[in-house]
């Protein structure tokens, strides 16, 4: 009688010396944890926020009226204007605190809960290499990261529009920009918010895999930013300041004179992609030693 082999049995093994039909690269897919991460209340939560904040701050304008001057010239005195200049001053008032919770809270919590909940060690048994499963996560992290912080002006865009109108947006020093125009100099406002926040999720993000607490991990980040701050407001720090993470937050409002200004950005853009690169290799040279099966 012949003998029939099993040819799972005969097949040689993996080019990466894993076991036949083992391919790194279908384990883990973005699309996989992208909907592992959705399914979580923080995240329904953070974006519930961030949709129904502009229709809050549009009924408070409607209950107490058109904004008057107070003091040096703000977004706040023309917010009401148009719709343009209601999403430009959401942004002015999220920049320094919701947007920095909402991307530390995605980054900050995506390996932390897990650690917590002691599912990682499941997930490198799959296997999936531990550079893999933080890259995929790293990615669907600031993949929501980018999605809110573009959530909250588009919405506000949205909702100055059907309250206030559409229109040129209004300069609180004076002069306006045509809509056009305030449109292309509104995508370079949000694309250099997006690079600004990068400190702050790469920050969070250190802080997930150091931590098996995710508030610690989305506190420790938030908080280290505050620390930033008042330490901005400190002149007697000199040059010295130019250094912090957060100096450069709002550089952005470099892009409303009436010559756009790049010097500022261009400073903290390069100062944030610094940071992010140092903060990303040290959470990854982190997670490769750490016990995650305790």
């Amino acid at each position: 009688m012949t003998r029939v082999e099993d040819p799972k049995a005969t097949a040689p093994p993996a080019a990466d010396g894993g076991a036949p039909g083992y391919d790194v690269r279908r384990t883990l897919p973005l699309r996989v944890e992208a909907v592992r991460q959705f399914r979580r209340r923080r995240t329904l939560v953070a974006f519930a926020i961030l949709l129904a904040l502009p229709w809050v701050l549009v009924g408070a304008f409607k209950l107490g009226g058109d904004p008057e001057a107070d003091g040096m010239p703000s977004l706040v005195d023309v917010a009401t204007a148009s719709g343009l200049n209601f999403a430009l001053f959401a942004l002015f008032v999220a920049t320094g605190f919701l947007l920095v919770v909402a991307v530390a809270l995605f980054c900050g919590d995506t390996v932390a809960s897990e650690a917590g909940w002691s599912s990682l060690r499941y997930l490198l048994a799959a296997p999936v290499p531990r550079a893999r499963l933080l890259r995929q996560k790293l990615v669907v992290a600031l993949g929501y990261a980018a999605a809110a912080v573009l959530t909250l002006p588009l919405m506000s865009l949205l909702a100055g529009t059907v309250a206030f109108g559409w229109g040129d947006v209004s300069l609180p020093t004076g002069g306006t920009f045509a809509a056009g125009d305030a449109l292309g100099r509104m995508a370079v406002i949000v694309g250099y918010s997006l690079v600004a926040q990068l400190v702050v999720a790469s920050l969070a993000f250190l802080l997930s895999v150091t931590t098996d607490s995710p508030l610690g991990a989305v506190g420790g980040a938030v908080g280290l930013v505050i620390v930033s701050n008042i330490l901005d407001a400190v002149t007697a720090l000199g040059s010295w300041r130019d250094f912090l993470p957060t100096h450069w937050m709002y550089s952005w409002m470099d892009a409303l004179q009436p010559q756009l200004q790049w010097t500022g950005m261009a400073k903290g853009a390069a100062l944030s992609l610094a940071y992010s690169a140092v903060l990303l290799a040290l959470a990854f040279r982190r997670f490769r030693s750490r016990d995650v099966v305790s």
